[in-house]
């Protein structure tokens, strides 16, 4: 799920975005758990959302997504906001039914120990965040992004305060363990590991403390993230740190990672001015709250989704991979024609993809240029590169199914 601006370092992203929290806002910023443990790895840190972050290691943010794309490697994600659910009737289907008044997902369907992506959206059919939500029996377990995370609880307290009892646990931290030696490592602590597959969610014994653990991540790859009480999330952090094949990750990879991999980024690609059907994403819209499902509608802008569904919109967001070796970043103006004469559309989030060898963007363009294949143009420093829709995502992804 991942999802917020994030600073792009050098070589990876030569420019970084301007950090969430400005380097003289007073403002202090909040620490992670494992912040003492960054420092000690000789992360540099940077400002976001808020916290004082890692955006990368003495390796740098290159090493570091190869590592995650050929092996193991793990992320602070402990900024993200994680909240609990409690139905007040005893029922999880009264939460549940709850949450769908905020989301156009289908969460009465989902099975305990099953986790399913979201969104939050507006009246006007915009998005407002997107999230990750989990069925853990009694109650439900909701992740959002770190920079939407005082917005969404409030939320949730204005409009689901009559049926479920809300609570941010900050008492927890969260870890991400991605890439295709993420089983074998996380094997080391708890050997039924093996048994688990995608948006599977258990309760499991790590390192002699019981964590969440959901199979699931945000780079493309296999992998889990593990909800930790913060009191025990370095000694965790450390332990897995001690396998051979993993290493620690810094939020640069994190983000050239998404990229390849096709997933949004809150702030960057999608926002209250797209909806779920211009951004791709369709397919977090079960069956169920379509028009003619079981729960049709009755989320905010309902009308303008449904209709969408069924009628098509006129943008979307696509795949982009310049022709060239330069990388086309965010905000970059897309034009149909070679001299810019016919603005179409604007870059969302681009880099260079270290996995592809070459650079890699997304953004949005009228459904007339969408296909893949086609060639349109992005303005760079004054000159029109040529660039070519392509295909989400950029990488097979290797998620355990």
């Amino acid at each position: 799920m991942n999802r917020h601006i994030v600073p792009r370092p050098e070589p990876v992203q030569a420019k970084p975005h301007k950090p969430e929290v400005p380097l003289t806002d007073p403002t202090p910023l909040k620490r992670t758990p494992l912040y003492d443990l960054h420092v000690a790895l000789g992360a540099r840190m940077v400002p976001f959302a808020g916290y004082d972050m890692p955006v990368q290691y003495p390796a740098g943010v290159l090493k570091e997504h190869l590592q995650t794309r050929e092996s193991a490697g793990l992320f602070d994600v402990s900024h993200m906001g994680q909240v609990k659910l409690t139905p007040k009737s005893g029922k999880l289907e009264d939460a549940a039914l709850a949450l769908e008044s905020l989301v156009p997902v289908d969460i009465l369907g989902l099975k305990q120990g099953r986790q399913r992506y979201g969104f939050f959206t507006d009246e006007t059919g915009g998005i407002l965040d997107d999230l990750m939500i989990t069925n853990r029996g009694d109650h439900l377990f909701v992740v959002v992004n770190a920079a939407c995370k005082e917005a969404d609880l409030a939320h949730m307290q204005t409009h689901l305060s009559d049926s479920c009892t809300i609570e941010l646990l900050d008492d927890r931290a969260l870890l991400a363990l991605q890439g295709p030696r993420a089983e074998a490592v996380l094997a080391e602590l708890w050997a039924g590991v093996s048994g688990m597959t995608f948006m599977d969610v258990r309760e499991i014994p790590l390192h002699d403390v019981t964590c969440i653990v959901s199979r699931s991540g945000y780079s493309g790859e296999d992998g889990f993230e593990i909800s930790v009480p913060a009191d025990k999330a370095e000694a965790l952090a450390k332990a897995l740190l001690e396998h051979p094949d993993c290493q620690p990750i810094g939020l640069g990879a994190r983000d050239s990672l998404r990229l390849e991999a096709g997933l949004c980024l809150y702030g960057n690609d999608i926002d209250t001015t797209t909806s779920p059907i211009e951004a791709s994403l369709e397919w977090a819209i079960q069956k169920a709250r379509r028009s003619g499902g079981a729960r049709e509608g009755g989320f905010p802008g309902a009308s303008r989704i449904l209709g969408e569904l069924q009628n098509g919109t006129t943008r979307r967001r696509v795949g982009l991979k310049p022709d060239g070796k330069a990388p086309v970043r965010g905000h970059a103006k897309l034009y149909a024609d070679a001299d810019g004469q016919t603005e179409i559309g604007e870059v969302t989030s681009g880099g260079f993809g270290p996995s592809v060898e070459g650079p890699v963007a997304m953004g949005y363009v009228p459904v007339s240029f969408a296909a893949p294949g086609t060639q349109i143009f992005a303005e760079v420093r004054g000159k029109y590169l040529a660039v070519t829709v392509a295909a989400l995502p950029f990488i097979i992804p290797t998620y355990k199914r």
